[in-house]
């Protein structure tokens, strides 16, 4: 079984450090409980001590003088953004310092002309939408929390949009990074494309913290489309469901969302939500193009979900309607928490070939139907990519071993079918076993001495990803 929390040990906080630091941040340095505390926990299920202290980074130079600092003695240092990690990427598990970004979100550059947008880490998704809405332009990648634009590329995420756009891997054209030693490094630039040396770029997004620290991104943007229409339809099974986004993305209609969501957390958004959707099986869908095509691509959606039993169809076009329809989506992990109190959910990522979809999904929802585990269903199946929420007892050592083994078989599942252990979550804590069940000890060991050639101390979030 996959471990539910490795075992390491803590670092200590030399005092010469907290001086160091003291000296260096003033007001932007704390050791006061409550503010480490927040900064040691996120939306995992694992209970680690909170870091030794908190530094609140305003701009590059201090990320670099606090990095630096953290070198001199060999002390972690764990970036943080707004603390809505699922694998446990924020938590202390070796002590040290986080290193809070949040403060650094200003918006540095709008390239309306060339489609880029520059921005420092902690600027949020609806943030960076807010501050470019009047160029027209948008940024689509959404995974359902306001998440900071740091985080999104420290764990290479993606979410509903996907399916059109893409991940955080084909939208961050280039980066700014804090190394392990404290020096400034620059990766890629607004253009297009390059094939100038090694893609550092890429080598950063989705390394979840351990190789650098973000300072800066520049980003895709896209022209907001002409009309959106957005759409829901129940269906008599899961199955129906999936049989019917399998046959929409083989036909290549260019649906930009399609989100699925099982009638157990259908349920839990209607009592969170105060919400009177059907309690069945329900795709949530969005379409964007012109007039003409939204119109023609719905229909041809509407079309194949009757094939399937779909039924209740329903549109919406205007922004409000739209926000009514994916409040549903996206207050699913609230519901659902909410719906056991004092619960811990313990999330799934797999992410399989679309032909696949039916194959694992299905046999996962009998095998979690067995086990007796509360849980909930929510997937960017236009992708492949869906989660189990098993929401469990933090202080049943059987119900977490329960829903532990269900993760474990559905991640053999989904390797088995040619999938992934993390669509988007990424690695952290919870899925080291996991990856090199997938990748396999060569490709591990090359990530390994790539951590040890830029880390060597390994103070940049150490015990993520893989064991050293």
């Amino acid at each position: 079984m996959n471990a539910p929390l490795p075992t390491q040990a803590l670092r200590a906080m030399p005092p010469a450090l907290t001086e160091a630091l003291q000296a260096r941040f003033g007001a932007q340095f704390s050791t006061a409980l409550a503010v480490r505390e927040h900064h040691g926990r996120d939306e995992s299920s694992f209970s680690v001590p909170p870091p030794a202290a908190v530094v609140f980074a305003e701009s590059t130079a201090d990320v670099a003088d606090a990095v630096r600092l953290a070198s001199q003695y060999a002390v972690p240092v764990i970036p943080f953004g707004v603390g809505s990690s699922l694998e446990g990427h924020l938590l202390a598990v070796q002590g040290g310092i986080s290193l809070d970004v949040s403060r650094m979100n200003a918006i540095v550059r709008i390239d309306a002309d060339d489609l880029t947008v520059t921005v420092q880490p902690g600027v949020t998704r609806k943030q960076l939408n807010e501050a470019i809405k009047h160029t027209g332009l948008f940024f689509p990648i959404d995974p359902g929390a306001d998440a900071s634009i740091g985080g999104m590329c420290a764990t290479r995420a993606s979410g509903t949009n996907a399916v059109r756009y893409g991940t955080m891997r084909e939208n961050v054209l280039a980066l700014e990074v804090v190394t392990a030693s404290g020096e400034t490094i620059r990766t890629g630039t607004r253009a297009k494309k390059s094939s100038a040396g090694y893609d550092l770029t890429r080598l950063m997004v989705g390394s979840e913290g351990t190789l650098g620290v973000i300072t800066e991104i520049t980003l895709k943007i896209y022209p907001l489309p002409e009309a959106i229409t957005a759409a829901i339809c129940s269906f008599p099974s899961i199955e129906a469901a999936v049989r019917t986004t399998i046959q929409v993305i083989q036909l290549g209609v260019p649906i930009a969302r399609v989100e699925l969501i099982d009638a157990h957390t259908v349920r839990m958004v209607n009592a969170y939500a105060k919400l009177g959707l059907r309690e069945e099986p329900m795709l949530l869908m969005e379409f964007h193009g012109s007039p003409t095509g939204v119109k023609e691509q719905a229909e041809l959606v509407q079309e194949i979900a009757s094939d399937f039993g779909g039924q209740a169809f329903e549109w919406a076009s205007t922004p409000e309607e739209r926000t009514r329809l994916w409040t549903a989506r996206h207050n699913a992990y609230f519901a659902a928490v909410q719906s056991r109190p004092g619960c811990k959910a313990i999330s799934t990522d797999t992410c399989v070939p679309i032909s696949r979809l039916a194959d694992c999904l299905l046999d996962s929802v009998a095998e979690a139907d067995a086990s007796g585990i509360p849980y909930f269903l929510v997937g960017h199946v236009g992708d492949g990519n869906f989660h189990f929420g098993y929401l469990i007892d933090p202080n049943s050592p059987d119900e977490r071993a329960r829903a532990e083994a269900l993760n474990d078989a559905l991640v053999a599942r989904a390797l088995r079918l040619d999938g992934t252990c993390s669509g988007e979550h990424g690695i952290g804590l919870h899925k080291m076993d996991f990856l090199v069940a997938e990748a396999g000890d060569g490709a591990v060991a090359m990530m390994r001495a790539i951590k040890q050639a830029l880390d060597p101390l390994n103070i940049l979030n150490p015990g993520k990803i893989f064991r050293l």
